[in-house]
């Protein structure tokens, strides 16, 4: 199948080093405001690309649940797919496609789990169905359909009938501690705007423009 080329003229907006605040995380947050106050279903929507030790990628879409000067937290089951593969292969890349802005934001750099403590905390302001899904789903693995899954859910809310359930063992958060954040902004002529945040060995960040 062969699309037919019918090119759209991006046109919202430019971006200039000027614009950039002095750190990725802060030009994050501004971006990421915009996105809300544009009303964008889940902006905090990402695709999280992963590979084996070996190098076969796969990508899937997770949600952001948190951002500081440490990096970007989402939560999963460690024994999935993908958490699996960043046992493996610790280093990541994560999208935010935010398509109505004509931009995007793609972060670069190893994941470490978060503690103990801070999956506990949020697992329990999840709502309780998550919560009990967290225990009854084997995330990645084969099952014979989906009233395996039904019925695995069944057996789990009666096991945490009436009480709190629990952090699961294979459950939590990973933190991606970011080496690059490239901020993208379409432009006319597919002449696109996009300024990259590298991290330096002190810490500090350099901000360099990309070739479109």
């Amino acid at each position: 199948m062969t699309l037919a080329d019918k090119r759209t003229e991006y046109s919202l907006a430019g971006l200039s080093e000027k614009d950039l605040a002095k750190d990725p995380f802060r030009q994050f947050e501004k971006w990421f405001q915009e996105a809300e106050a544009a009303k964008i279903h889940e902006p905090n929507a990402a695709v999280l690309s992963s590979s084996t030790k070996d190098g076969r990628p796969s990508s899937r879409m997770v949600l952001l649940k948190g951002i500081d000067g440490r990096g970007f937290v989402f939560y999963t089951n460690y024994t999935s797919r993908k958490g699996m593969e960043m046992e493996s292969n610790p280093r990541v890349s994560f999208l935010f496609p935010w398509v109505a802005l004509e931009r995007q934001v793609i972060v670069e750099g190893p994941v470490t789990k978060t503690t103990r403590e801070e999956s506990e905390a949020y697992f329990h302001v999840r709502p309780r169905a998550s919560q009990l899904a967290a225990w009854a789903s084997s995330q990645s693995s084969i099952i014979s359909g989906r009233g395996a899954l039904e019925e695995s859910m069944k057996a789990t809310e009666k096991k945490f009938s009436g009480a709190e359930a629990p952090l699961p063992p294979h459950w939590g958060g990973f933190r991606i501690s970011p080496e690059t954040v490239e901020f993208w902004q379409g432009r006319r002529s597919r002449l696109h705007d996009r300024l990259r945040y590298r991290r330096e060995a002190n810490g500090s960040w350099t901000i360099e423009r990309l070739s479109p």
